[in-house]
């Protein structure tokens, strides 16, 4: 893990490594692999069904800038984001297909997102999209680590999805802070659109997942009632005034301060953990498995 001091704080960085070709099993993955929960299971689902089609978004909105960076360091660490978030939306790919399998509508998700995020390309500025992709990479890392610092939070989650999603935070925390950095060299973006990016896609992320985990959990069977049970039994789990997300509040704050950067907030603790367990044993779902345990 590599620090280095940027102004007057510290910062913790780590630089982004390309990884491609693991295999999660997610085809021997149950259906409610959240400990038989269907609101929780779907919850994740819900965000995974995002992936690939936001992070194909986030590598255009910062491909559009990519001709003005002169730092060679920054154009390294672009080029590397881009092999990352596409290597995710492989990986996430894999994992809609299995919901297809179950009777899920992702195709329906897939082409009203597909048209959400290239309408924006199309008709906003490419200040607004790297500032919304700085935003959202903000808002992930900070998932990863809310949800990989207690073991407890994930302790009743299938191993192979934990894994997958391990990884997927480990990569969120090498590259958190690349579309920033571009945004902040070369994006030219005010500040008032820096501070709403991050409220606004807060806003559309969350929003959206709930909308999807309820439809569905209808394709599942339940009914509107039974839905709304779920939702009112669920939902405190992730934001009530204990919830997991609850938790990174501080955190997600510290995007509104003038002199904020994502690399102010320290690397997860136990991430050479994962990071020395696959190049030991090259098994992605045995590094997800040591990183979780090696949690508080």
């Amino acid at each position: 893990m590599n620090a280095y001091v940027k102004g007057k704080n510290e910062q913790h960085q780590v630089d982004p490594v390309v990884r491609s070709n693991l295999d999660f099993k997610l085809n021997e993955v149950p259906r409610f692999w959240f400990n038989n929960d269907p609101f929780r299971t779907r919850m994740f689902d819900a965000l995974s069904l995002t992936f690939p089609v936001g992070e194909r978004y986030f590598i255009q909105s910062v491909r559009a800038l990519r001709d003005k960076i002169t730092d060679a360091d920054l154009q390294q660490r672009v080029s590397d984001f881009i092999k990352q978030e596409a290597q995710h939306g492989i990986a996430h790919d894999k994992m809609n297909e299995e919901m297809q399998r179950q009777g899920m509508p992702v195709d329906q998700f897939v082409k009203f997102m597909s048209a959400h995020f290239d309408h924006i390309l199309k008709n906003r500025s490419k200040q607004y999209n790297i500032a919304m992709t700085a935003a959202a990479e903000h808002l992930t890392a900070l998932m990863a680590e809310t949800f990989y610092s207690k073991k407890e939070t994930l302790a009743e989650v299938h191993p192979f999805v934990r894994a997958l999603f391990a990884w997927h935070a480990i990569e969120e925390m090498e590259h958190r802070d690349v579309a920033f950095d571009v945004m902040q060299e070369v994006g030219e973006v005010p500040e008032y659109l820096r501070k709403f990016a991050l409220a606004f896609t807060t806003v559309l992320m969350f929003g959206f997942t709930f909308y999807r985990t309820n439809v569905m959990l209808g394709y599942d069977g339940f009914t509107r009632l039974q839905r709304a049970k779920m939702a009112i039994k669920g939902l405190p789990w992730f934001f009530g005034k204990d919830g997991k997300l609850s938790a990174m509040r501080e955190q997600y704050m510290d995007w509104f301060k003038p002199d904020f950067h994502p690399s102010q907030h320290p690397v997860i603790r136990q991430y050479k953990v994962w990071v020395d367990t696959l190049a030991e044993t090259d098994d992605p779902i045995a590094a997800g498995e040591a990183f979780w345990k090696a949690a508080l």
